[in-house]
């Protein structure tokens, strides 16, 4: 089964952790990059997570899971013990919620990516879920061949599709002429590289 792709707006938007442990750090973290109010639920919480919390937009709650702290979530993230994951998920599902379980494809529902994010742009890779180490690998070696400069082609790229917009270029015509708009850009600014001292 194909999965489908999403980047999800969370900037003020309510998301649950399920965990405390490193694994939670991380989402947390990730999350806080979108701007997620974020509630974090565990028994046991890392000593930099409860100070996270003690910073931005995160609750925590020393206490167990129970199924009533999925409701009002936009997203959830199993963080926990397997069984506890399992827990979260029947939650979740129950009000339709998307649930990330980490490392726990049977409880999952949607599944995290190698994640890149440079001048404005934001590559994801996924594996289904079944392999992240890899996904991480492809991550690093797509960071490792984009340009330094991307920043530079977003803001051409979206100058371009203004023109494209009021002129009405058809879609299909777009792509090639975005191409040709690159190349150029990449050969002055080589030009402008050579020309330096």
């Amino acid at each position: 089964m194909s999965l489908y792709p999403l980047f999800l707006k969370l900037a003020g938007r309510q998301v649950l952790v399920v965990g405390g442990g490193p694994i939670a750090l991380g989402k947390v973290r990730a999350l806080l990059e979108a701007g997620a109010v974020i509630t974090v639920v565990a028994p046991e919480i890392e000593p930099e997570l409860e100070a996270l919390g003690k910073k931005g937009n995160i609750s925590i709650v020393r206490r167990s899971f129970e199924r009533s702290d999925v409701g009002g979530s936009w997203l959830v993230v199993a963080a926990a013990p397997s069984a506890v994951n399992r827990s979260v998920a029947a939650a979740a599902e129950s009000l339709r919620l998307f649930v990330l379980a980490v490392d726990d494809t049977s409880a999952a529902s949607a599944y995290g990516a190698g994640t890149l994010r440079r001048g404005g742009v934001t590559v994801a890779v996924s594996t289904d879920g079944r392999a992240p180490a890899l996904a991480g690998l492809l991550r690093e070696g797509l960071e490792a061949v984009l340009p330094d400069d991307l920043e530079g082609w977003s803001a051409e790229a979206e100058r371009q599709r203004a023109d494209w917009r009021a002129s009405g270029v058809p879609m299909a015509e777009r792509r090639p002429l975005l191409l040709e708009a690159l190349n150029r850009l990449y050969d002055e600014r080589r030009a402008g590289a050579k020309v330096r001292p």
